[in-house]
């Protein structure tokens, strides 16, 4: 991997490609390791303490951190968002950790130099209440698209199983709720979604490809630019233990047996073509390459993002 620090420390390159890191919140999800990823083993969590702590565990709540970001990416003179966190003013009632946010999300996009106007395509690697929160903005009583000249790519497999109209019934429960109304209806009815099946080419140096497991439509985005390769996962892992247990799903993944598969498939395929692994939620450096290590993997070095260690702003 090949990266270029720009004088912002949130920048890097890869290729022909700038990925700016956007943040959104930073902090406790309230729960524990055991609660987030019942699969995995304490002893993990106990031996890799001295750098899980404090990006990924909070020392004192013993409660895993979570980063909620978007990447932003320059490519072939577009401005590509890969996912929009959880947005403001949206009513959560069974997400009360993501409910009536009120964060400068927009102000941190415009300090990376792009207006909502300017923003010309926005990936939503699967359709959960913090991966498409920014699509719409309320103005006044109603939800609209905040990129209005962007082209929306959703993985169809999750708009139809997240229509409520189609009644299905996840292993999140009612974590969803309202989302499909206030965050993917609105830029549908709009004319601004692409519903995508199998994969997606975005441009020379990105595409999509799926990933099912977590949500039955999860998909990655692959950027391939030079001799430098990096796979954006999306919620494939939610934390860096899942590099050195990678069976070891989180709570919300629909389909377990799919989840770990497709983790497997992915870190091998970075282990091997020495891809950065950018991940939504990790904090701290934010991304990593990995090597095999035994049955699992291990990080081979953090991307050079410079850590966060407090929310941007007092979200609520």
């Amino acid at each position: 991997m090949r990266t270029a620090p720009s004088p912002r420390s949130d920048e890097i390159t890869l290729g022909d490609v700038t990925i700016t890191r956007v943040w959104e919140y930073y902090g406790s999800v309230e729960m524990t390791p055991d609660t987030f990823f019942p699969e995995s083993s304490p002893r993990t969590w106990e031996e890799h303490a001295p750098w899980l702590e404090p990006h990924f565990v909070d020392s004192e709540t013993r409660t895993v951190n979570s980063a909620i970001q978007t990447w932003l990416l320059r490519s072939e003179g577009r401005n590509i968002l890969i996912d929009t966190g959880v947005g403001n003013h949206k009513d959560r009632p069974y997400s009360p950790v993501w409910s009536r946010l009120d964060t400068d999300f927009l102000d941190n996009l415009a300090r990376a130099g792009v207006r909502p106007e300017d923003v010309d395509v926005v990936v939503n690697t699967h359709l959960h209440v913090d991966h498409v929160g920014w699509n719409t903005y309320l103005d006044g009583r109603t939800w609209v698209p905040t990129f209005p000249n962007a082209t929306y790519l959703m993985p169809k497999a999750d708009f139809d199983f997240w229509n409520p109209a189609n009644e299905h019934k996840p292993r999140l429960g009612r974590g969803n709720q309202n989302v499909f109304e206030d965050s993917v209806a609105p830029v549908h009815e709009a004319g601004l979604t692409r519903l995508w099946e199998d994969g997606h080419t975005i441009d020379a140096n990105l595409r999509l490809e799926a990933a099912p497991g977590h949500t039955p439509g999860s998909s990655v985005v692959m950027l391939e630019s030079g001799a430098d390769r990096a796979v954006f996962v999306g919620d494939m892992l939610h934390s860096p233990v899942q590099f050195v247990e990678p069976d070891a799903n989180s709570c919300f993944c629909e389909d377990p047996a799919g989840a770990r598969a497709t983790r497997r498939r992915f870190l091998s395929w970075a282990a091997d073509h020495n891809a950065l692994v950018v991940p939504a939620h990790l904090g701290g450096h934010g991304a990593a390459e990995v090597v095999r290590d035994g049955s699992g993997f291990a990080i081979k070095g953090w991307a050079p993002f410079a850590p966060h260690t407090e929310t941007p702003k007092d979200a609520r």
